[in-house]
């Protein structure tokens, strides 16, 4: 089942074209990743999906039903990427009050998002008063504590320690295998690897759709890197 789908789907800000005639489907308990350079249309289309921001043209749908219906939105989990947590409450009261938005969770489900995330020991600990690393621990809980049908997580690892990032990747698994589907951004080319399919973008555009080595055969390429360098090239030649 497509839990995303959008056709032709267009974003514009003034002259600025920043997603251009996307046409894609995402199915359920699927791992989806967005790579592409700043700029490239990543966090645009990630916002249109919880329908933070309308359309300029084309149509999307989000489980099944049009992104103006709202009933969905309590299946969704969204971490942005500049965060959006409430610096006076401390970190448990953060990701109660986003369970509470979304319908409530259970105390032992906020003690296993904040064990998860290894914030168990800042539970009572103000979110202004962490690092920018421990904050985005924070953001993913909040995202995560509800058990969403539909996660979306944009740069959910930036600045999170490796042992940590692996941790997280592993659980990102979990959830999938459970049907969660998951629709994450990424620059880091090892990310990208871990996810099922892939969507390489640059300048509001689709350059390639597929599993990642579907992509890399495709290119030619021995690695995602060289392959995304590949499909921008053509694009730039017009090749591709």
């Amino acid at each position: 089942m497509a839990v995303v789908s959008t056709n032709k789907l267009c974003k514009s800000f003034g002259n600025l074209v920043a997603v251009k005639d996307l046409t894609i489907e995402i199915n359920e308990g699927e791992i989806f990743g967005l790579v592409g350079p700043n700029g490239s249309g990543k966090t645009t289309f990630m916002r249109m999906l919880v329908g933070l921001i309308k359309p300029s043209s084309g149509a999307v749908r989000v489980l099944g039903q049009p992104v103006t219906d709202k009933a969905h939105l309590s299946q969704l989990g969204y971490m942005t990427q500049a965060g959006a947590l409430y610096s006076d409450l401390t970190t448990r009261e953060n990701i109660e009050f986003f369970a509470a938005m979304c319908g409530g969770a259970s105390r032992q489900r906020v003690d296993e998002v904040l064990a998860l995330v290894e914030l168990s020991d800042r539970a009572k600990t103000p979110v202004g008063t962490l690092s920018g690393g421990l904050k985005q621990r924070a953001s993913l809980a909040c995202a995560l504590v509800h058990q969403p049908r539909l996660l979306i997580l944009d740069e959910p690892t930036v600045g999170v320690d490796p042992t940590l990032r692996f941790t997280f990747w592993s659980y990102f698994r979990q959830l999938a295998s459970q049907g969660t589907t998951i629709i994450v951004s990424s620059h880091a080319m090892d990310e990208a690897e871990r996810c099922d399919r892939l969507a390489f973008m640059r300048s509001g555009l689709l350059l390639a759709v597929g599993a990642p080595r579907q992509i890399m055969e495709s290119a030619h390429s021995a690695d995602l890197e060289q392959a995304f360098l590949a499909y921008a090239s053509g694009h730039n030649g017009g090749n591709r």
